[in-house]
């Protein structure tokens, strides 16, 4: 389902590489939708805003190395 027939809008994230592909998308309760961009149809992952602020600030301090 697509941002057009109300859906949410998923976009790439910035450290996604050529390979592989992680899409997000902000859910309008609040929470955020994570998937693969190679299996758009499959399973997304659903983080409350919490969790997912903590993982951004453990992306951004280095806690899960390159």
């Amino acid at each position: 389902m697509s941002a057009d027939e109300g859906g949410p809008e998923w976009r790439k994230s910035s450290f996604s590489g050529f390979q592989g592909c992680v899409e997000v998308a902000h859910l309008s309760d609040g929470r955020v939708a994570v998937r693969d961009s190679k299996h758009r149809d499959g399973a997304h992952l659903v983080y409350t805003s919490e969790e997912w602020a903590a993982f951004v600030a453990g992306v951004r301090a280095g806690e899960f190395g390159t």
